[in-house]
């Protein structure tokens, strides 16, 4: 099995004496057996750090989960900055959570319901591996969108009974945010943890609504009443 890497400067190929394996064990092979310098991430190995990250054939998924076939291109991920062949510096997308301030502002005691914990426990289990967030087309025209991943994890803790001031989150996430976002779902086809960020952000305009907040793009647009 053939496997191409895109190493910036120049794409390579390597031979794979295997077929049934994970692109990480493949990965592994390549560095150890083939060619030392090629740099990549990992950690857990077990689909739980999300460290791994990477594309292949332009979608994003985890090399230590994904089954590799031949003649696939793997890649970096997009919208960061690559320090060497795959590995990339996640810095700046983990900075959006800080920007969409997702956390709780004014905790207050709350009695909470098991349908309460299951309607954010999904949310809960992201392991921020920048999947969403490399998949976001928004971001390539617009490089300070707060993304995917933060703005699901706003989602969780405007929903959380213990949030007293679930203002001060959608008060934080109206510019580059819920409404810069197209709804496309890229975000929600490439996660591994069967995140749903479209739907959050679906759900976070409803409350940004429920605040006075309307979408600004929408006094531009043109509905074909020009002259009336």
């Amino acid at each position: 099995m053939k496997i191409k890497i895109n190493r910036q400067e120049t794409i390579e190929e390597f031979e794979v004496p295997f077929k049934s394996t994970t692109l990480l064990k493949a990965l592994y092979h390549i560095k150890n057996n083939i060619d030392n310098t090629l740099t990549f991430s990992s950690n857990c190995r077990s689909g739980v750090c999300g460290a791994c990250a990477v594309r292949v054939n332009g979608k994003e998924v985890l090399a230590c989960s994904h089954t590799p076939q031949d003649g696939d291109l793997v890649e970096p991920l997009v919208y960061h900055e690559i320090q060497r062949d795959l590995k990339v510096n996640k810095q700046k997308a983990r900075k959006t959570l800080k920007s969409s301030t997702a956390w709780l502002h004014q905790p207050q005691k709350a009695t909470i319901s098991q349908e309460q914990v299951a309607l954010t426990e999904k949310q809960s289990d992201c392991i921020l591996c920048n999947s969403c967030y490399s998949s976001c087309p928004v971001l390539e025209v617009n490089p300070n969108f707060i993304g995917p991943f933060a703005l699901t994890r706003a989602y969780r803790y405007t929903s959380d009974p213990r949030e007293g001031d679930v203002k001060a989150t959608i008060d934080n996430i109206q510019t580059n945010g819920v409404w810069d976002c197209t709804l496309c779902g890229n975000c929600t086809e490439v996660c591994p943890q069967g995140i749903d960020p479209k739907m959050d952000i679906t759900m976070l305009r409803s409350t940004s609504a429920q605040f006075g907040y309307s979408d600004p793009n929408f006094q531009a647009m043109d509905f074909g009443f020009g002259g009336f």
